[in-house]
C-alpha cells in the first residue's frame, strides 16, 4: 500500500506501519510499499506498540506515524558509537 492510500483509509489516526519495500535516497528513507500493522488511539500507545514490535523483530523496519502528515519525510541518521546491547565486554 502507498502512503496516499493509507491516509485515505485511516484518516487522522496514529498508525504503526512496516516498510515492506523501501530504499535510501541521499539522507531520506523512501517507503515504496508499506503495511499497516496497527491503528492506535494516541501517539503514546503507537510508540509503545512500535517498541514491542521492534524488540521482537529487530531486523524489520517499523515506524509510528500520524496520517495528518501529507508526506512521509523520514530522515536517516548515521549512528556513531556503540549501541547498548551490541557491545562486548572487555576481558581482563
Amino acid at each position: 500500500m502507498r502512503w496516499m492510500n493509507v491516509r485515505k483509509t485511516y484518516p487522522n489516526q496514529w498508525l504503526v506501519i512496516e516498510a515492506v519495500k523501501a530504499h535510501s535516497a541521499k539522507t531520506k528513507r523512501v517507503l515504496d510499499k508499506i503495511s499497516v500493522l496497527e491503528s492506535c488511539n494516541d501517539g503514546v500507545s503507537a510508540m509503545q506498540q512500535y517498541r514491542k514490535l521492534h524488540k521482537k523483530y529487530p531486523e524489520r523496519e517499523f515506524y509510528f506515524v500520524h496520517t495528518s502528515r501529507s508526506r512521509l519525510d523520514i530522515y536517516e541518521r548515521q549512528w556513531l558509537g556503540i549501541r547498548r546491547g551490541h557491545a562486548t565486554s572487555a576481558q581482563r
